[in-house]
């Protein structure tokens, strides 16, 4: 049998720098493997042909889906004819007085054409019709200030279709149903994002159900608004191609709150636009309602504030504290010169709109000139969207109010939260 020696003596260990060395090499290959794995997973969530740009929100009045049919010489016309009956049938639709046809056409902004069949002498259309409502709204009684409007509510159109849920993930039909809803006669001020990007990350179907306040104020924030809405479609098919039954409902606030919800049937899979559309106005008409019921206030646990201590707490801390404290040396009565000790100030939020760096500065400048402003400064700056200051006020906020509409800004809300817009 034959044994083979090996000699004894000290075995090589790495230094430290050599371990380092190897440390580094073994954490860069793994972070390679991680990238490998992860990465196309990460950029696949993001990527594609998603979002869809919500139309701009006037404030002008629109009335859709105008029925006419009329005839004339010539094709121009009879459709001149369809357009002059549209803004008859628009203007009685929305409640304005008996007027000559020019009078009723110099409130008309634009005639917008949803479909149109025209022929040598007739003309079918259906149209909707935008009136500007500086003009047309002394007579339908939509003029500004008489209106209350809501606080920026963020909008989460939530689809369920074919066993899955979705809000962004794809172009789906209802988040363009609610991106080509025309918000300007509506007392609701809808929030409502692009949908690309990392929108479809951030707000997806399961963020209705969470309820912490911290992860709402976060996203509140970078989407500028004070609250959160969630209508939600439920769609079922009957066949491929048939009929399209949708429930749709109504939720408000972070606790995802029931509001109400109704049914609606489309014949065929082309008419589940159209239902889509007027499913969005009911919707709206039920969050107006709420609004005027008092139901939309913005969630007060939705606000950052600094915790407060129980009354009945702080009245015994403060009378141990004037025991423990020694009695005061007596003190000669105060001089008629003396000024009064400044009393703490009043914490404001304000919202604005913020296009650009000018528009921030602008509206802080403004801010900051009014009588009684101890600070203003940004505490969500938005470029683009609705930005968020926060102002120390001493004395009564309805005299900060009064101020800025001096200045030429639109005031909406009260108490110690505001939206303003030029």
């Amino acid at each position: 049998m034959a044994f083979a020696l090996v000699p004894s003596g000290p075995r090589w260990r790495p230094g430290p720098a050599a371990a380092r060395k190897r440390a580094l090499a073994l954490g860069a290959a793994a972070l390679g493997v991680l990238a490998l794995i992860a990465g196309p997973a990460l950029v696949a969530q993001i990527e594609g042909d998603r979002g869809i740009i919500p139309i701009a929100g006037s404030q002008d009045i629109q009335v859709d889906d105008v029925q006419v049919e009329t005839t004339g010489a010539t094709a121009d016309e009879a459709r001149l004819n369809g357009w002059h009956e549209a803004q008859r049938k628009a203007w009685e639709k929305i409640g304005g007085p008996a007027m000559p046809d020019g009078q009723i056409e110099s409130m008309v902004s634009a005639v917008v054409v949803q479909r149109e069949q025209i022929g040598p002498r007739r003309y079918i259309a259906t149209l909707g019709v935008i009136f500007d409502r500086t003009r047309a709204g002394q007579y339908v009684g939509a003029g500004d200030g008489q209106a209350h409007r809501s606080a920026p509510l963020l909008v989460i159109p939530v689809l369920y279709e074919g066993g899955t849920a979705q809000v962004y993930e794809v172009r789906g039909a209802w988040q363009r149903a609610w991106a080509n809803f025309h918000i300007g006669a509506s007392p609701i001020d809808y929030v409502r994002p692009v949908g690309n990007g990392s929108d479809s990350l951030l707000i997806t179907a399961g963020q209705p159900a969470r309820r912490s306040r911290l992860w709402w104020r976060n996203v509140l924030d970078q989407m500028g608004a004070s609250d959160v809405i969630v209508p939600e479609a439920r769609l079922e098919r009957e066949w491929p191609g048939g009929p399209v039954h949708g429930t749709f409902t109504a939720r408000y606030g972070p606790d995802n709150t029931w509001l109400g919800n109704f049914t609606m049937t489309a014949p065929d899979e082309a008419s589940l636009p159209k239902m889509l559309a007027q499913a969005v106005v009911r919707i709206d008409g039920m969050y107006a309602r709420a609004l005027s019921d008092g139901l939309l206030k913005p969630d007060p646990t939705l606000e950052a504030q600094r915790p407060s201590l129980d009354p009945a707490l702080a009245s015994l801390i403060a009378a141990a504290d004037a025991a423990d404290r020694p009695a005061a040396a007596p003190t000669a009565a105060p001089s008629t010169a003396a000024t009064e000790a400044p009393t703490q100030g009043t914490l404001v939020t304000i919202q604005f709109a913020s296009p650009d760096a000018a528009a921030v500065d602008a509206t802080l400048t403004a801010v900051r000139s009014v009588p009684g402003v101890e600070s203003a400064a940004t505490s969500s700056l938005a470029l683009g969207g609705t930005s968020v200051m926060r102002v120390g006020f001493s004395g009564d906020t309805a005299n900060l109010a009064a101020a800025l509409k001096l200045r030429g800004y639109t005031v909406s809300g009260g108490g110690t939260s505001f939206t303003i817009k030029k």
